[in-house]
């Protein structure tokens, strides 16, 4: 008998998850609903779209051909209703449909603005390439935008509108940029090259409520009552996962959708995966959510594996983000986080649970090649790291904290020499890499 697996989800968890079952199983059926349509894409490479540095055709991520061989029976519409013991979906049209195994990768959302005026034209948040699009074409007609939130997904707006040529103020609620995960350096450098691009730059600024005129936004007025005006308020305060569907099942819920180390969920042949994931990790006990694609990807791959009854544990590796702030290229790994953030209501995309920071971590932190780097060590293993503008290094740290590798041998040199650390400990990625690369006689 065939299987049928069904996908609700559109994106990178859910396209992974298809190919690992199409791999794994050639004759299985797979049904993939959502609300959009056209090609997979790359959510990450929206920031780059949204500055003109890349065409909209580069932000497909499969071929045409690739998708084909799939052979996925994909359908547009919202899913609804979810039974588990029957086995059974319904879609917003009331069309059923049954399953044998089920993939939740239904993502996560904007958090809506709440403030007086939140529902007036011209106040934005980008979820999706449709949202991006409707950004960018209200930007050819806009003087001037507003930008509100934290993390990266602020500053990919904040360049969007700039690159188009509008005006844009990013106000911030706290003192400083993304403090949940950047130190006071990172953060001043960051806002350095904001203000360098002739971004309008309010710190201690929160909205009070938006104004308008005929229905359209026209301006913002913050706790202080300064007045902004702006033709686009885009919010960016976070994004919660959509559990709605998963509600409707009466399945296990936290923050997200609590799964276990398999990404299966509280009821049997229900799998979750992507940003609703809230995946149990064995090796901490914690359930933790991830926002980052590189998570979603990896984790919709193992979902799919499961599906097609290939028995595969998920094991968490260390959060990785590679993404650009201010014009600055950023690789945010491991245990890096400083406390909470103010603009963020909670978790924005690029984001992960698991960057919350070591208590028995000590830093090391330097200008040493590139802009700017930090390290984190605790006991005998690197934890986390932050690197901005030269990436030479990432590629070695990122591998350093993902294999925790032992430097208990280097310890005593760093704490005996700490105006040499960053330089002893450059050195020692160096040579360890270049130690695994030289073939082995």
């Amino acid at each position: 008998m065939t299987s049928h697996h069904v996908i609700v989800g559109t994106g990178i968890a859910a396209l992974s998850a298809a190919e690992a079952i199409r791999h794994a199983d050639p004759r299985a059926a797979i049904t993939m609903i959502g609300p959009e349509t056209g090609p997979f894409y790359s959510r990450p490479g929206l920031a780059y779209w949204m500055t003109r540095e890349v065409p909209e055709s580069q932000l497909a991520i499969r071929s045409a051909a690739e998708v084909a061989a799939l052979r996925l029976d994909r359908r547009t519409g919202r899913v609804v209703g979810l039974e588990p013991a029957m086995h059974r979906i319904t879609l917003e049209d009331g069309t059923q449909l049954t399953y044998g195994r089920l993939l939740l990768a239904t993502g996560a959302a904007s958090i809506a603005a709440e403030f007086p005026g939140a529902q007036l034209e011209g106040v934005i948040h980008v979820d999706d390439l449709e949202d991006a699009r409707d950004l960018m074409r209200r930007a050819t007609t806009a003087r001037a935008a507003v930008v509100v939130g934290g993390g990266s997904t602020a500053l990919e707006l904040v360049d969007g509108l700039h690159a188009h040529g509008v005006e844009t103020h990013y106000c911030m609620r706290g003192s400083r940029y993304w403090s949940r995960v950047f130190d006071e350096v990172e953060s001043a450098i960051v806002e350095a090259g904001l203000l360098a691009n002739g971004i309008r730059l309010h710190r201690l600024c929160s909205v009070r409520e938006a104004v308008g005129e005929g229905g359209r936004v026209s301006g913002m007025i913050t706790e202080r009552g300064d007045h902004i005006p702006c033709d686009l308020l885009a919010v960016a305060v976070g994004i919660r996962p959509r559990l709605e569907l998963a509600r409707t099942g009466g399945l296990r819920l936290e923050r997200g959708i609590l799964v276990s180390e398999f990404l299966e969920t509280s009821e049997a042949d229900v799998f979750a995966a992507g940003d609703v994931a809230q995946v149990h990790d064995p090796v901490t006990g914690r359930a933790q959510l991830d926002t980052l694609w590189a998570s979603a990807r990896t984790q919709g791959r193992i979902a799919g594996l499961n599906m097609a009854g290939i028995r595969v544990a998920h094991r968490a590796r260390p959060a990785l983000n590679v993404t650009r702030v201010g014009g600055i290229t950023a690789t945010i790994i491991g245990q890096v986080g400083a406390g909470n953030d103010p603009d963020l209501l909670t978790l924005t995309r690029g984001q992960s649970e698991r960057w919350a920071p070591d208590p028995d971590a000590w830093t090391i932190a330097g200008a040493v090649r590139g802009d700017r780097l930090r390290v984190l060590v605790s006991g005998r293993v690197i934890v986390g790291a932050v690197v901005l503008g030269d990436q030479r290094v990432s590629r070695a740290l990122a591998h350093l904290i993902g294999e925790a590798v032992d430097i208990s041998a280097l310890r005593p040199a760093l704490e005996a020499r700490p105006d040499e650390a960053m330089a002893l400990l450059l050195d020692f990625c160096d040579h360890h890499v270049s130690d695994r690369a030289a073939p082995h006689r």
